[in-house]
């Protein structure tokens, strides 16, 4: 029964991230592939082809976003996107929900970007318990006021999903840079601990920042 126990185990080990990754890619696929909807009937690849194939739609919002991408780095498509930013800010409520979600897509996904500066060893939620956390920038506005000292603005990831958190200010001296990627500390997140990241030689233990 050992044996089978064993085996059982090492077949799920298998089997378990490999269904969860085709899943995960399968639904990708699907979700992209409404992007041909926006197509004419005689023009999708089923019609032409005579039968299905997944993934057309992929290749369309690649193109898609390639296209977005060359207008709007273009001189004409600058003037064109900085008219459209201009008249979205001026619609209510709107405005509110468009500034927070470009400031943010700006940070993520602009070259000049860099919303996970460094990893964080941090104290969450409460003191004597660790957690990994993102360097994201210092406090701003009238927040700089109510805070003597020196504070990091630091996003706290959940595991396994990181793109839930919680974002929180806390003092410099409380926080320790790991010598670590952020693309490392990401896995170790996302992993719950189970893929754990080589220790740096020579370093026992790593200086507050």
């Amino acid at each position: 029964m050992s044996s089978i126990r064993r085996w059982l185990l090492a077949g799920l080990l298998v089997l378990v991230p490999l269904a969860i990754t085709l899943a995960v890619l399968n639904w990708i696929v699907g979700t992209l592939d409404q992007t041909l909807l926006i197509l004419p009937l005689a023009w999708h690849p089923d019609k032409l082809l005579g039968f299905h194939i997944p993934g057309f739609g992929v290749l369309l919002t690649l193109v898609i976003i390639l296209l977005m991408g060359a207008i709007a780095s273009n001189f004409f498509g600058k003037k064109l996107g900085g008219w459209g930013n201009s008249l979205l800010r001026r619609i209510p409520i709107v405005r509110s929900i468009y500034s927070s979600v470009k400031q943010v897509s700006d940070t993520l996904f602009s070259e000049n970007g860099n919303a996970f500066r460094k990893a964080l060893l941090v104290q969450w939620p409460r003191e004597g318990v660790w957690t990994i956390g993102f360097l994201t920038g210092v406090p701003g506005g009238d927040v700089v006021n109510h805070l003597p000292g020196d504070y990091l603005s630091v996003y706290v990831p959940t595991t396994p999903n990181p793109t839930g958190g919680y974002f929180v200010m806390l003092k410099k001296s409380d926080c320790i840079e790991l010598k670590m990627s952020v693309d490392q500390a990401l896995t170790y997140v996302i992993s719950m601990g189970v893929v754990v990241p080589a220790r740096p030689a020579g370093s026992p233990l790593n200086p507050p920042l």
